[in-house]
């Protein structure tokens, strides 16, 4: 059984899960590499990451590093003398810091890999209308998420699935998975195998605004697939016109209706308690949707307080 020195790396809520069932089995945490502390909200109070957070908690050593490349930073990583590297929701990491530890450095990625390599695979899988993912962990090496596999598991994803309640199962079968992995190389079992391209790969590629906006004309399955790959964050977004007002709403909840009609796409209907879009094949139920400045809103509530026109549409 080797005796490992672990270095893990990451941000977010996704890899908190990771770093806390490490600690709780035990594993020797040498340093946790985590992002720099950031600006947040009116007061720009400084933000700090979950995993600093946790990380703290536990007395781990923090490191937060601005650049990767700096030499006072790979000193200081050196100088932790970790034998293994543990990346989850990280950032590319240059070959001086993947190359350093002796046992490697292997990722956690919450796709089945080759599929989804990039940005947001969680959110893509279900926008594409996928009916199952996973995770998969791997060794680093010079391009992103291209590195020899370790294990991989698989999930089914939900027809109502959202981007929210998919996040929270791979957040806890990666942790696993990740526990899986680690017990390989203490053990020195790892049997990898290199990842074949020979199929149609389909990319996660980074989320902005365009991509976030609703096409009304797609087809009904496409849009509601759309709409909650992209909830709870960075939600779904369409361009409300109402008289003169031009208002970008964001949608976190819809329901989908076939229903064969003559309406044009992206026309709007509304009692007191509904809202709905026309759409090709059918109708898009609005449940809960942002306006600009407000809070996020079921209908009855937004439509208690705010007037459509007769002619409003979404573009």
């Amino acid at each position: 059984m080797r005796d490992l020195r672990i270095v893990f790396m990451g941000t977010p809520d996704f890899a908190v899960t990771t770093l806390k069932g490490l600690v709780e089995n035990n594993y020797t945490i040498v340093g946790v590499i985590t992002a720099p502390d950031k600006p947040a909200g009116r007061g720009r109070k400084l933000n700090e990451s979950a995993v600093k957070k946790y990380a703290q908690s536990q007395n781990l050593n923090v490191l937060q590093p601005t650049n990767l490349k700096d030499d006072t930073f790979l000193k200081a990583l050196k100088n932790l003398n970790a034998n293994l590297q543990v990346v989850v929701a990280f950032r590319m990491l240059p070959k001086v810091v993947w190359q350093m530890p002796e046992y490697g450095t292997f990722n956690l990625h919450a796709s089945l890999l080759p599929q989804y390599r990039g940005a947001a695979p969680i959110n893509w899988a279900i926008i594409n209308g996928e009916t199952e993912t996973g995770v998969s962990t791997f060794f680093i090496d010079e391009k992103i998420d291209t590195g020899d596999m370790i294990l991989q598991e698989r999930i089914s994803i939900d027809p109502d699935e959202n981007a929210g309640s998919l996040h929270d199962k791979l957040m806890y079968l990666g942790s696993h998975l990740v526990l899986e992995t680690v017990a390989l190389v203490a053990n020195d079992t790892v049997r990898t195998k290199p990842q074949t391209d020979n199929q149609e790969i389909k990319t996660a590629y980074k989320l902005n605004k365009e991509n976030c906006k609703i096409n009304w004309d797609a087809p009904i399955d496409q849009i509601y697939n759309h709409i909650r790959g992209l909830s709870p964050y960075p939600a779904a977004w369409t361009r409300l016109i109402n008289g003169d007002d031009q208002l970008d709403i964001k949608i976190y909840n819809a329901q989908k209706e076939y229903e064969t009609h003559h309406f044009a796409n992206g026309t709007l209907f509304s009692t007191k308690k509904e809202l709905k879009v026309s759409v090709t094949n059918g109708y898009i139920h609005l449940k809960e949707i942002k306006l600009p400045g407000k809070r996020a809103m079921d209908i009855p509530s937004l439509l208690n307080g705010f007037t459509l026109e007769p002619q409003a549409k979404v573009l």
